[in-house]
């Protein structure tokens, strides 16, 4: 499908520079925007000031730029005069009013108006929000369905007009809620990604991950919207923006799209508690080699301590009683591991018996011991 990428034009270089410098990122980034590479043709780079007339060819024109209302009003007052005359217009805020956002539109535009939210990352969430306003045509919102259902394989939930709409609004609450925990407790960043993630059933890009994916200013932004828009909520206090996040966005570090993972990954410090200027993500804290090494030896001596409670055969116990354990302390917190018993005849066990394996069930083909 052809796609047009329009951005302000560059300083330097080439008009569609900034266009063209984001469809090449696309190559870069993890997890894979484009299936494969190559489809990065389709996307045709382009600017406000040599190609806006570009959009009269197009059937839907989706604004995804800065969380700021005043920012997006600027830019519509530039396109809405190149738009065709059936285009739908579209806007991927991220939890901004679409009521608000269509103010100064005339009647006819406002009827083709509405909030598309993707999630990212738009490839591989199935998610996507359907804001209408009180003016916009129920059959534009039907296209739009039919469109991302059939053509994307989007799960398409119409929303309302609500700040935040569905998905951020418990969404952000919910990583604003792990930030507080975790600064409460002490809990380092990587640590709190390992626990969130896909060990509660959630995505492995867990909380801090998912930050440096969606865009710490975009995050920073949907906040704010919360702050000036929920204060009678009974959650508001837990609204506030963390200070490491602002730190990070006043200092340029924007997560991956200023700092991509491949570019990270070159280059991993040991795992520390403080996050890298550049990103929150637990990825690019990775332990170490060594670091992994010593974890090893942590387990075997751990093991090792627990062979402290093996199964032994005592004399006493006689041929009906196979498998006896003794008392023997074990320091450490592992189960205990049950070794297998010699199943030889001469060591005074039954034919039938036979050892038990490391997780306690029979070994293929064996019986359970009697007694």
């Amino acid at each position: 499908m052809p796609v047009v990428l329009f951005d302000l034009p560059a300083k330097e270089g080439p008009k569609s520079g900034i266009a063209l410098r984001a469809i090449e990122n696309l190559k870069k980034l993890s997890p894979a925007p484009l299936g494969i590479k190559d489809e990065s043709g389709l996307i045709q780079a382009a600017n406000y000031e040599d190609d806006i007339a570009l959009l009269k060819e197009c059937d839907v024109v989706i604004e995804a730029i800065a969380e700021r209302m005043d920012w997006k009003h600027d830019l519509y007052k530039k396109v809405a005069p190149h738009l065709g005359a059936n285009t739908i217009f579209a806007t991927n805020t991220s939890g901004l009013s679409i009521t608000g956002l269509s103010d100064g539109f005339d009647a006819e535009l406002k009827a083709r108006f509405c909030g598309v939210h993707f999630f990212n990352p738009p490839r591989y969430m199935h998610l996507v929000e359907l804001i209408p306003t009180a003016t916009t045509q129920p059959e534009i919102l039907d296209k739009l369905e039919a469109f991302l259902t059939t053509t994307l394989g989007k799960g398409v939930v119409r929303a309302k007009d609500t700040p935040n709409f569905i998905a951020n609004r418990v969404g952000i609450f919910s990583i604003l809620a792990v930030f507080a925990e975790a600064e409460k407790f002490g809990i380092p960043f990587d640590v709190v990604d390992d626990l969130t993630g896909s060990k509660l059933g959630r995505a492995k890009s867990a909380t801090f991950r998912t930050a440096d994916v969606v865009g710490l200013d975009t995050m920073a932004h949907v906040i704010k919207t919360m702050q000036d828009n929920l204060h009678e909520d009974p959650f508001a206090p837990v609204y506030k923006t963390p200070a490491v996040l602002k730190g990070l966005v006043d200092a340029g570090a924007l997560g991956q799209k200023t700092a991509p993972a491949s570019t990270r990954r070159k280059a991993r410090p040991s795992r520390c508690s403080t996050p890298r200027p550049a990103s929150m993500s637990s990825r690019a804290r990775r332990p170490t080699r060594s670091s992994r090494a010593c974890s090893r030896r942590r387990r075997r001596n751990a093991s090792s301590c627990c062979a402290n409670r093996r199964i032994r055969r005592r004399s006493s116990c006689g041929p009906s009683s196979a498998m006896c354990f003794t008392t023997s302390p074990c320091t450490s917190s592992r189960s205990p591991i049950r070794r297998p018993m010699s199943t030889s005849r001469s060591a005074g066990a039954s034919a039938g018996t036979r050892a038990r394996s490391r997780t306690g069930r029979p070994l293929a083909g064996s019986r359970w011991p009697n007694g």
